[in-house]
């Protein structure tokens, strides 16, 4: 198994969003079926991801043991192990891979209750092994070698698509665009050096040229063989075109950068001709199929002027780790007020195993959650960042009407203060305050810039958790 850090840090290779990047200009959608789209999954908040595959019966960080860069989230176990007899094993995985007790319905169900609007599944990681019935490749979950394609929910995207969907979950396509496994990228002609293709792409043209059909090839089929898809979120941001390249995703190659263009023109108007509306995110390259951006296991210190979600893992790592250690519910409810406050949305990520299961605490941390969100969560969907977004212990978000929420974060084991204080946010005289999911009024004053709310007894003795959401009318 991978020591803890290694798995934390492999997240931080997935091309997420650095401070840097979050400086770089921002294109603004033209299609006005996708910014009507963007709009409601501003809306939406809250949702789930997910990272499963062959690799998760090893419990294993995903994919990036097979990346022959020297990395802390790069390392093969056992140590010292050859690079190709490593492979070899890795590759052998399908063999084994088995999950009987594959049940996306309790997933879903699961989900919902915790309040989440979408879901994003990863239906290819880098490895290039497909989570989907694909007729590009034999390297896939439905291949005769595979001991779960004989079962009839062999195809797990169509599974988990549907039963989210069933749920009223909007769907969102993980999808990776190198492939580790294919010929037309990594060819075994030559040693694979870092991530990026074994072979010199100006030299080889044709192969390029084969790798971008196959790309484009597999991207269509998600998206005419699955049902409604509203996101599809591509991974692996060092595929881009040469002169898209920055300065944080040249760091990224370990030999000189290669012009990776796979025609996202082409693909996105495919895409959205059989998914009207579909959201692209095209992860860290900065230009027009970038629809949203998606810091990762960090939350930005302040608001952003372009839409954007923090993609973290719930547990210490994105994939299946046996013993697992979660992060408190007081945390992840903080995480979301703290997103949602500066506009937002927040994608929290469960591995499941080897046998198709979650751990059983993340169907308790979700269950939490969901208390919480059915109390809570007017103050949390439908709104935006408004200004200050935070004082002290104090998050703020606004609805369409003007009404504002003033959600105070609770410490573990902590009660709600008698009195409440703020400043940057001040009710006009007369106003309604209230505290959701408590009958009474709460009676209030402004004083020299700071507003005070007094808070009955009761409700204080009332063993409120994680925070306390106010509505300002």
């Amino acid at each position: 198994m991978m020591k803890m850090k290694h798995l934390i840090l492999a997240g931080c290779m997935l091309a997420g969003v650095s401070a840097q990047a979050q400086n770089e200009p921002y294109v603004k959608e033209t299609d006005p079926l996708v910014l009507e789209k963007l709009e409601a999954w501003q809306d939406w908040k809250f949702g789930l991801m997910m990272h499963w595959g062959t690799y998760s019966q090893w419990g294993i960080v995903e994919s990036w043991s097979l990346c022959p860069e020297d990395e802390g989230w790069t390392q093969r176990q056992p140590a010292g192990i050859p690079y190709y007899e490593y492979v070899k094993k890795y590759e052998a995985l399908p063999n084994t891979f088995n999950p009987v007790n594959f049940d996306p319905a309790k997933w879903a169900t699961a989900a919902k209750k915790a309040g989440m609007k979408y879901m994003v599944f990863t239906t290819k990681h880098h490895d290039g092994f497909n989570m989907f019935d694909t007729k590009q490749s034999d390297y896939k979950i439905t291949a005769p070698n595979v001991p779960f394609s004989k079962d009839p929910r062999a195809d797990v995207t169509k599974e988990v698509f549907n039963a989210f969907r069933k749920e009223g979950i909007h769907i969102g396509a993980y999808f990776s665009k190198p492939d580790w496994h294919v010929d037309s990228y990594w060819w075994d002609y030559f040693p694979p050096k870092d991530r990026n293709p074994s072979y010199e792409l100006a030299k080889y043209p044709e192969r390029w040229n084969s790798f971008r059909k196959f790309t484009f090839n597999q991207i269509q089929e998600l998206m005419t063989g699955y049902g409604k898809v509203d996101i599809l979120w591509l991974d692996g941001g060092w595929v881009r075109p040469l002169n898209m390249h920055t300065k944080e995703s040249l760091s990224w190659n370990k030999t000189p950068a290669q012009d990776q263009d796979i025609d996202m023109p082409g693909i996105t108007a495919m895409a959205r001709k059989n998914q009207p509306g579909l959201i692209v995110v095209d992860r860290s390259v900065h230009g027009p199929f970038e629809n949203y951006r998606t810091p990762e296991q960090t939350i930005p210190d302040k608001p952003l002027d372009y839409p954007w979600e923090t993609c973290m893992t719930m547990g210490g790592s994105w994939s299946y780790v046996p013993n697992d250690q979660y992060k408190p519910t007081n945390t992840i409810i903080h995480n979301l007020v703290d997103i949602v406050a500066k506009g937002g949305n927040y994608l929290l990520n469960i591995g499941p195993g080897p046998d198709g299961t979650w751990h059983d605490e993340a169907y308790r941390k979700l269950d939490s959650i969901g208390s919480w969100m059915q109390v809570n969560g007017d103050a949390i969907y439908g709104t935006r960042s408004v200004a200050p977004y935070k004082d002290g212990k104090v998050c703020f978000t606004q609805k369409r009407d003007g009404s504002i929420y003033a959600i105070y974060l609770l410490d573990a084991g902590e009660q709600l203060p008698a009195t409440v204080r703020f400043t940057g946010i001040q009710p006009k005289k007369g106003a309604k305050v209230r505290l959701l999911g408590y009958k009474g009024k709460l009676s209030w004053k402004a004083q020299d810039g700071t507003v005070e709310i007094k808070i009955p007894a009761a409700v204080q003795k009332a063993g409120l958790r994680y925070a306390a959401a106010i509505k300002l009318q």
